[in-house]
């Protein structure tokens, strides 16, 4: 079988606001550690932040200076190692470009959204799609999710992240990367028993 190639996208734009507004959204302190560790976890080649605005990147290479070269590198080694992984980018198209000099082709774009319009393919697809060796941009959206725009111009958007039995589906994109990254890369425990 071969090794999935997944990169990781977090979206700063082009996202919606709550009343469906494309924006470009502030980055999160918890955003960028908590998911470089998730995204390390589970083998993701690389996660990126795309953030439009420059002192939104320069905030985040600031932090990024702290966890991997200043005081916080002594204090907590492995966020050190998990922010290897971490690259900060103006657009999707930089990432596109590196991943796809990286790899030899355009990765293929795996949006995500919180609503059921959008889905098209199952997280058991998706899985069989990771685990075959094709090259896969997830895109996580910060905001009020991805914009619709962005969304069309994926080939697959992974369905809803489901909750038991309520209507309630309002995920931190942190809690959302985990689920997700688990259940395309996480080792196959069903099996087991």
């Amino acid at each position: 079988m071969p090794e999935p190639r997944v990169y990781v996208a977090l979206v700063h734009y082009p996202v919606i606001n709550k009343e469906g507004k494309i924006i470009a959204s502030s980055v999160t302190n918890l955003d960028i550690h908590d998911i470089s560790r998730i995204c390390r976890t589970y083998g993701a080649k690389a996660y990126y932040i795309v953030q439009p605005l420059r002192e939104q990147r320069e905030l985040v290479k600031e932090l990024i200076e702290y966890w991997q070269n200043g005081y916080g590198r002594v204090y907590n080694p492995d966020r050190e190692d998990a922010l290897k992984i971490l690259k900060v980018v103006p657009a999707l198209k930089v990432a596109l470009d590196e991943i796809a000099r990286k790899e030899g082709r355009v990765p293929l774009l795996l949006g995500t959204d919180a609503r059921e319009k959008y889905a098209n393919i199952s997280f058991a697809r998706a899985r069989e799609l990771v685990w075959s060796g094709e090259v896969i941009l997830l895109l996580l959206g910060t905001a009020w999710g991805l914009a619709p725009k962005l969304i069309e111009a994926c080939p697959y958007v992974l369905e809803p992240i489901r909750g038991r039995g309520n209507n309630y589906n309002h995920l931190s994109v942190r809690a959302a990367a985990a689920i997700i990254l688990d259940r395309l890369l996480g080792e196959s425990w069903w099996k087991r028993i």
